[in-house]
C-alpha cells in the first residue's frame, strides 16, 4: 500500500506540472466517466496530500478525491519535472523537464517512455481516469476511492484525518497526535494504522516506528508514557518529510549517513524489521516475529520491543 510520503509526492508531482493548466478528463476504462466530465476543460488549481488522501482543486468548485488504497498507482507521462532532484519537499521543483514516464505507487519508478516517445500514450490496462495538458498526463489505476467532490464534502473528509507533520506542525500537532495515542485501550500497533489518529502511516512504517521506540505492539494506548507517544510523533515528524524529499523510507539508522545515498540501498536492507519474519534482529539475533494486526502483517522484535 502506498504510504503517506507517496502521496505527497504525488501532489509535488501535479503541483510541478499540471496545477495551473486547462486538464482533458476521461475515463478510458469507462468506470469514471460521469466525474471525468464534471472535471473536463477545467483548470487544476491545487493539488495537496494530507495523509493518504490526495485532493485535486479545479475551478467550477470541483475537488477530485482519490485514494490509492492496496494497489492503487499514478503513471506520469510528458515532460515532467524530476523530483529527486529536490532539497527540500516543499522547494523549488527542477527546471529542466524531460520526456518520460513514472510510476507512483508502493514504489516509484521510471517505467519507460524516453525522449523519441509519442505523446500522448495510449492507456494501458484499466485506468480509471487520466488526467492531460499539452504536455503532460497522469493516468490513474486501481484506487479504493475516486470521486468528485464540493466543498462541504472535502471539508468533512480532512475532518476525520488525522494530524500530518507535512502540514501540522508546532505543540498544537503533537498535543493532539499524544492525545489521540493515549486516549484509548486499543494496542498501539493498531492505533498507528488508524488515519483518524495520526495521518500517513502504513504497514511499513509502523513496524519500524514501533521497533525504533523499542515499543512492544501490543501495548494500549492508554498504557502509553506521555513521553513515549510525544516520541512516536516526533519520530514519524523527521521520517516523514525525509521519505518525502527522497521517495524512499529507509528507517534504519545505521544507513542514513551521506556515504549511504537510499537510492542505492536495496528494499530488504533498508528497514529494521518489516519483511524479516524468521530473520535474525539487527540489534539482539532474536527470530522477528510475524502476525495479523489492523489486517496487516506486523514485524516486531520480541526482545528488543518488551
Amino acid at each position: 500500500m502506498p504510504e503517506g510520503h507517496t502521496v505527497h509526492r504525488i501532489a509535488l508531482q501535479f503541483r510541478a506540472d499540471l496545477v495551473g493548466h486547462v486538464v482533458a478528463a476521461s475515463s478510458p476504462q469507462g468506470r469514471f466517466a460521469a466525474g471525468a466530465a464534471l472535471l473536463d476543460g477545467s483548470s487544476m488549481t491545487a493539488a495537496r496530500a494530507v495523509g493518504k488522501q490526495l485532493i485535486l482543486a479545479f475551478t467550477g468548485a470541483r475537488w477530485l478525491r482519490v485514494h490509492l488504497g492496496l494497489y492503487g498507482s499514478w503513471d506520469f507521462h510528458g515532460q515532467l519535472s524530476d523530483l529527486s532532484s529536490e532539497g527540500t519537499a516543499t522547494g523549488r521543483l527542477g527546471a529542466a523537464r524531460r520526456r518520460r514516464a513514472v510510476r507512483m505507487s508502493e514504489g516509484e519508478a521510471v517505467v519507460g517512455a524516453g525522449p523519441g516517445a509519442s505523446f500522448p500514450p495510449p492507456p494501458v490496462g484499466q485506468v480509471r481516469v487520466r488526467l492531460a495538458t499539452s504536455r503532460s498526463l497522469a493516468d490513474l489505476r486501481g484506487p479504493t476511492a475516486c470521486e468528485v467532490l464540493g466543498a462541504e464534502e472535502v471539508e468533512a473528509v480532512l475532518a476525520r484525518i488525522g494530524p500530518d507533520p507535512m502540514h501540522d506542525t508546532g505543540p498544537a500537532a503533537e498535543d493532539l497526535a499524544v492525545a489521540h495515542l493515549t486516549s484509548r485501550r486499543v494496542a498501539v500497533g493498531q492505533l498507528l494504522m488508524d488515519q483518524s489518529v495520526i495521518a500517513g502511516i502504513g504497514n511499513v512504517y509502523r513496524a519500524e516506528l514501533l521497533f525504533r521506540a523499542r515499543l512492544d505492539p501490543h501495548t494500549p494506548g492508554r498504557g502509553l508514557p506521555d513521553l513515549v507517544a510525544r516520541e512516536l510523533w516526533r519520530d514519524w515528524a523527521e521520517l516523514l518529510p525525509a521519505g518525502v524529499r527522497t521517495g524512499t523510507m529507509l528507517t534504519r539508522a545505521d544507513l542514513t549517513d551521506p556515504r549511504w545515498p537510499s537510492i542505492r540501498v536495496k528494499r530488504a536492507d533498508r528497514y529494521w524489521v518489516y519483511g524479516r519474519a524468521g530473520l535474525p534482529c539487527r540489534v539482539c539475533g532474536t527470530a522477528i516475529a510475524v502476525e495479523l494486526m489492523a489486517a496487516r502483517k506486523l514485524y516486531w522484535c520480541p526482545t528488543c520491543q518488551r
